[in-house]
């Protein structure tokens, strides 16, 4: 018996919001997203705060997020919602 259904594997990655370091611990990935970086995360990126008529940008933390699932496919030679095969 040949397999007919070979699932692929993706894996989704995805970056927190920007926020300062020390704020960062705390920083939860999305339900479903698994946490890829520790502690404070990556200090790769800036956030901004609005002072009266100034914008101003400072440099801040992110985490690293990533989520795998499986994209059922047929295998080679199937096809079909039940991959049927020659």
């Amino acid at each position: 018996q040949m397999k007919k259904q070979c699932d692929q594997k993706l894996l989704i990655r995805m970056k927190t919001e920007c926020v300062p370091c020390s704020l960062n611990l705390d920083t939860q990935c999305p339900a479903g997203y698994t946490k890829t970086t520790n502690g404070t995360g990556i200090p790769d990126c800036r956030y901004y705060l609005e002072i009266k008529t100034h914008t101003l940008s400072f440099p801040g933390c992110r985490h690293h997020c990533v989520k795998e699932f499986e994209q059922p496919e047929c295998c080679q030679g199937h096809w079909g919602p039940h991959c049927m095969g020659k």
